[in-house]
């Protein structure tokens, strides 16, 4: 399964995904591991057109106006017949922290050495991704651009304590192009894998 993930975007329009294989993926989401047995996600599903059109009218602006053009990866993407907006939500890490198994009680974020509430979320997406296509789907992983992100909020009622950390694209694969930035290669193991130690 992981050698046949690809970032998919195009999609049949005409194949929506069944409701049994959407709960599937939901489900596996909720299987990810998460810091303090957390769970500080939602996801929000959007199947019928309507709300897929709202996403890509509130989520995609002036930056990607151009990328809508016919044939263009956006336009692509928008037959998708599934997106399913991953977010994520910091006060409740630092709320179950703040518990007495785990003390912080300040809520001090300098206590993460990174962003696990982003973290946790990814992995979810990951899970979600892989479980599409373990059931013969494409997916791929976008970005909200930063300027959007109140837009789709407000759009979509998403309470404001919920960052979206990015969206999946989920449908039966169409004639897909590659990205070109797949002509850059995978980095050499060597330069990424370091055994026992850091070499210089």
């Amino acid at each position: 399964m992981v050698r046949r993930r690809r970032m998919v975007r195009t999609y049949d329009p005409e194949r929506p995904v069944p409701p049994e294989i959407v709960d599937k993926i939901i489900k596996h989401a909720l299987r990810a591991p998460s810091a303090g047995f957390s769970q500080g996600w939602g996801f929000l599903v959007l199947t019928s057109q309507p709300d897929r059109d709202l996403f890509w009218s509130s989520a995609t602006e002036d930056d990607l106006a151009g990328a809508a053009e016919p044939g263009s990866w956006l336009e692509r993407m928008r037959s998708a017949p599934l997106i399913i907006v991953a977010l994520s939500n910091k006060s409740v890490y630092l709320d179950r922290y703040a518990q007495d198994d785990k003390g912080w009680i300040d809520r001090d974020e300098s206590h993460w050495p990174v962003p696990y509430w982003d973290i946790d979320t990814g992995f979810a997406s990951l899970l979600m991704h892989l479980t599409a296509v373990n059931e013969g789907l494409g997916s791929c992983f976008i970005g909200l651009p930063v300027q959007t992100i109140q837009a789709f909020k407000t759009a979509f009622g998403v309470p404001e304590e919920y960052a979206p950390i990015g969206a999946l694209t989920v449908g039966y694969r169409a004639p897909d192009k590659r990205s070109p930035s797949l002509r850059r290669g995978h980095r050499p193991v060597d330069d990424v894998v370091h055994h026992g130690r850091w070499a210089g």
